[in-house]
């Protein structure tokens, strides 16, 4: 039987022979920012601003995030693609988080998003040690990747009670 596409580092071995715990590569990137979400509104790292519920996430969109919690989710969407894709800079970001915009008949155009609310969460994930600032981009601390990685494995734990093919994959 063949692995799983999403899990990857599990089914290699350190130089020990264990088990690699799983990393944010080897669990569903839906469930593991849900968890990453909760951990930041049950904890105090992010201050959500107080003009939230009047902004735009970028000029590509017409309305505001309809989810109450779309700062949180965002904050561990940016701490996930400063993990998998870092050094990357905010001129990337705007590009990751923007979108397409129509201006009447004319072609659809590409449009990034708002750098205001990136740097805001990067500055905040920044002051709580998560991310760093080098010149080539943000890139990920070890404090940031073993929060990720440890949300990662509790993901993980929830995959394995709902798929049979994971449970042979012990921690």
């Amino acid at each position: 039987m063949n692995p799983p596409i999403f899990c990857r580092s599990i089914y290699k071995l350190d130089a020990q022979g264990d088990i690699h715990m799983p990393t944010v590569f080897d669990v569903k990137s839906d469930l593991l920012l849900k968890r990453a979400s909760d951990y930041f509104k049950q904890s105090t790292i992010l201050q959500p601003m107080p003009y939230l519920q009047y902004v735009k996430s970028g000029s590509h969109t017409t309305h505001q995030p309809i989810n109450q919690d779309w700062w949180y989710i965002r904050a561990a969407s940016l701490l996930r693609k400063v993990y998998t894709k870092g050094p990357i800079s905010l001129k990337e970001l705007e590009k990751e988080y923007g979108g397409r915009k129509r201006i009447g008949y004319r072609i659809a155009h590409h449009r990034d998003a708002g750098s205001s609310i990136i740097r805001k969460l990067l500055i905040q994930l920044q002051a709580a040690n998560l991310v760093t600032k080098t010149p080539k981009g943000r890139i990920i601390t070890p404090e940031g990747r073993s929060l990720m990685d440890k949300l990662s494995a509790q993901v993980f734990e929830e995959m394995k009670k709902e798929d049979e093919s994971l449970k042979k994959f012990e921690i």
